[in-house]
């Protein structure tokens, strides 16, 4: 543990270590495929984040400014590259603006950058904000999944994400407050990624992050869509973490 977020840690014992930071109302189980893509060559941390899963008991506030320096504290004195799926994509932005020693490089994928004029007002975020309480995390699932795969999970895997409701709600909002990091003040490698199958919105933040961050680029993933961590985990490693990884001498 690290200030009681739950880790979850494998691979060598290498110099460099790789941070998996899962998006909103998800788990650090939700990145396993990626750590075990990349475990045999590095050292690699999943987490769960204040609020989620196995951190759940973890008190407020659950805002962006938080998780940030939750990863901070995770980091500690270590040299990391950081990967942020969705919401995750913000907290290791924010990281890296506060460590640029020691975030060697970085990649985000379909990233909201909710505080934007031109961000959708119909995206999943915007459903659950405007949700009740209650009903904000299923509603949540249900813009990102479908009703019908909702319906099919287990009634405790549902329990579970509707009792996240208040993380996610409290997250997404205060994302909408400002941007919790500058792109001006991001000094390493950055690689935004975004799938063919992308929302309109999650195209136009990834576009955004690279044309605006001056050490990014664009990366995008052949019939991927929002769960390309699951779903694509292989050529998300090859386009997401590998380029960072050999660029530091870490090739096996």
């Amino acid at each position: 543990m690290s200030g009681g977020i739950t880790l979850d840690i494998s691979g060598p014992n290498s110099e460099i270590s790789v941070i998996l930071v899962h998006g909103t109302l998800d788990r650090a189980a939700g990145m396993a495929r990626l750590a075990r893509e990349i475990h045999g060559s590095v050292r690699t941390i999943r987490y769960d984040r204040r609020g989620y899963a196995r951190s759940n008991d973890l008190q407020p506030p659950f805002t962006v400014q938080q998780h940030i320096d939750d990863l901070i504290s995770i980091i500690g004195e270590k040299r990391v590259v950081l990967i942020g799926h969705s919401f995750g994509g913000n907290v290791a932005l924010g990281a890296a603006q506060a460590l640029p020693q020691q975030v060697l490089g970085l990649s985000t994928y379909e990233t909201p950058l909710s505080w934007m004029s031109w961000w959708s007002g119909q995206s999943a975020g915007a459903a659950a904000i405007a949700s009740r309480a209650d009903e904000a995390a299923e509603n949540f699932m249900i813009r990102l999944i479908g009703h019908r795969r909702w319906e099919a999970l287990p009634d405790k895997t549902k329990a579970d994400r509707r009792k996240e409701g208040p993380t996610l709600t409290a997250e997404l909002s205060s994302l909408r407050e400002g941007p919790p990091w500058d792109p001006t003040k991001i000094q390493c490698q950055v690689l935004a990624g975004v799938g063919t199958k992308a929302s309109e919105h999650h195209r136009r933040g990834a576009e955004w992050i690279a044309e605006h961050i001056p050490h990014a680029q664009l990366q995008v993933l052949e019939g991927a869509g929002h769960g390309a961590p699951v779903s694509h985990a292989q050529l998300f490693t090859h386009l997401l973490i590998r380029p960072h990884l050999e660029r530091l001498g870490i090739t096996s």
